[in-house]
C-alpha cells in the first residue's frame, strides 16, 4: 500500500553529490541503521525505488524457497492424454513441483508410461524425483539464467530448419533413418518451445524483461510469436515425412506403381525455393537478435517480391502429368516452404515493432 511522506529538498554537498534525507518513520519501520545499504532502482518513468538490502535479500531468499507446487488428481476413468495435457499446462505456467495422485491408489500402467514419456521427452529440465504406489512427484530442475530464452530460440531455429531440410530430402533419399530423425528433431523443437513459453511467462509475471535481455515488456509477445512460428516449421516437417512414409509404403506393398521417377525439374525448383525460404528465415532471426530495423524492412520487401515465384511453381506442378500421390507431396512441400516465407515476414514485423521507437527517436 502506498504512503505519502511528502516532499524532501535535494541538497548539494561539497563533493558535488546530491543528498536527500530519508523519512524518520520509514527508517524506523524498516530498520535502517547507520551503515545500512540501500538498493536504488530506476524505473521506466525515471522514478527511483529505494529498497534496504536486508529486505531485498530476504525477498530473494523467500522466492528461492517458495516453490510453486500443484497437485493433479487422477481417477481411473481419466484419459492419460488429458492427464499429460494438465501436467504440460502446469509446466508452462512455471510449476516447480507437480504431484500426480491416483485417488484410488495404485499406479495404473496406462498412466505411468505416458507420464514417464512426457517427462523424459517433452518437459525440458524436469525429472520424476519421487514415486509411490499412489503418487509421483515431478520437479522442474532447470534454472532460467542457465538457459536464457534467446538461446532457446536460436536452438529451435537450427533444429526446425534442419528438420524441414531433411523432410524435403526424404522424398528422394532412400535412407529410412532420415524420417525417424526428422520426427525426433521435431520433438526436440516442441520441448524447447514449451520451455521458451515457460520462461516468457516467468518473466512476465515478475516483470523481468530487462533480465531476459528485453528493453520493454512488450517484447515478450514478439518472442512468443517467434517461438510459435519455429514450432510450426518443425510440425510441418513431421507432416511431410508422415506423408512420404505412407507414399513409400504404398510402393513397397505394390499398391502403387510409378511409371516414372519424381519429376526432376519440379523437384529441383522446389528445393531452390525452399533454400530461399530458409535464407529469409535465417536473415529475419539475425535482424531480431541484432534489433536491426533496416534489415527487417528489407526482408519484408523480399517476401513480397518472391510471391510470383511460388505462383510459377504451382502452375508448373499443374502442367505436369504425374501421379496424384507425388503431386500431393510436392504441393505439401511447396506449401510448407511458403509458410516459412510467411514466418520470416512475421519475425521481421516483430523486429519492426520492437525497434520502431528507437529508430524514430534517432530522427526527431
Amino acid at each position: 500500500m502506498e504512503k505519502d511522506v511528502g516532499y524532501r529538498r535535494a541538497q548539494l554537498t561539497g563533493r558535488g553529490s546530491y543528498i536527500v534525507s530519508l523519512p524518520k518513520d520509514w527508517v524506523q519501520e524498516v530498520g535502517v541503521e547507520r551503515g545500512s545499504q540501500i538498493a536504488f532502482k530506476v524505473q521506466d518513468d525515471s522514478s527511483l525505488v529505494l529498497t534496504p538490502r536486508k529486505i531485498l535479500e530476504g525477498r530473494k531468499e523467500s522466492e528461492k524457497h517458495a516453490l510453486k507446487e500443484y497437485r493433479v488428481l487422477v481417477e481411473p476413468k481419466d484419459n492419460p492424454k488429458s492427464v499429460c495435457r494438465r501436467i504440460t499446462s502446469l509446466y508452462v505456467v512455471n510449476a516447480d513441483l507437480i504431484h500426480v495422485r491416483y485417488v484410488q491408489g495404485g499406479v495404473a500402467p496406462r498412466f505411468r508410461g505416458p507420464i514417464n514419456d512426457l517427462v523424459k521427452n517433452v518437459l525440458l529440465g524436469s525429472e520424476i524425483i519421487d514415486e509411490k504406489p499412489n503418487e509421483l512427484t515431478i520437479q522442474v530442475l532447470i534454472n532460467h539464467p542457465e538457459f536464457p530464452v534467446e538461446k532457446a530460440i536460436r536452438r529451435m531455429a537450427v533444429l526446425a530448419l534442419s528438420a524441414n531440410k531433411d523432410a524435403v530430402s526424404a522424398l528422394s533419399n532412400e535412407n529410412e533413418g532420415l524420417i525417424t530423425e526428422v520426427i525426433e528433431v521435431a520433438n526436440d523443437v516442441n520441448r524447447l518451445n514449451l520451455y521458451a513459453v515457460r520462461q516468457l511467462k516467468y518473466g512476465m509475471e515478475r516483470n523481468l524483461f530487462k533480465e531476459l535481455g528485453f528493453r520493454t515488456p512488450k517484447e515478450f509477445l514478439g518472442y512468443r510469436i517467434v517461438a510459435n512460428d519455429l514450432k510450426n516449421i518443425a510440425d510441418n516437417a513431421r507432416n511431410i515425412v508422415r506423408k512420404v512414409t505412407t507414399f513409400k509404403e504404398m510402393i513397397r506393398n505394390q499398391t502403387l506403381f510409378l511409371k516414372e521417377a519424381i519429376d526432376e525439374e519440379v523437384y529441383s525448383q522446389i528445393l531452390d525455393y525452399n533454400s530461399l525460404a530458409h535464407k529469409l528465415l535465417e536473415d529475419s532471426l539475425k535482424a531480431i537478435f541484432k534489433r536491426d530495423y533496416e534489415q527487417a524492412d528489407r526482408i519484408i520487401s523480399e517476401v513480397e517480391s518472391i510471391a510470383k515465384r511460388e505462383n510459377d511453381l504451382i502452375v508448373l506442378i499443374s502442367s505436369k502429368k504425374m501421379d496424384p500421390n507425388v503431386s500431393s507431396i510436392l504441393n505439401l512441400i511447396l506449401d510448407t516452404s511458403r509458410r516459412i516465407v510467411e514466418y520470416s515476414q512475421n519475425i521481421a514485423e516483430v523486429t519492426l515493432n520492437r525497434t520502431i521507437e528507437e529508430v524514430s527517436a534517432q530522427n526527431p
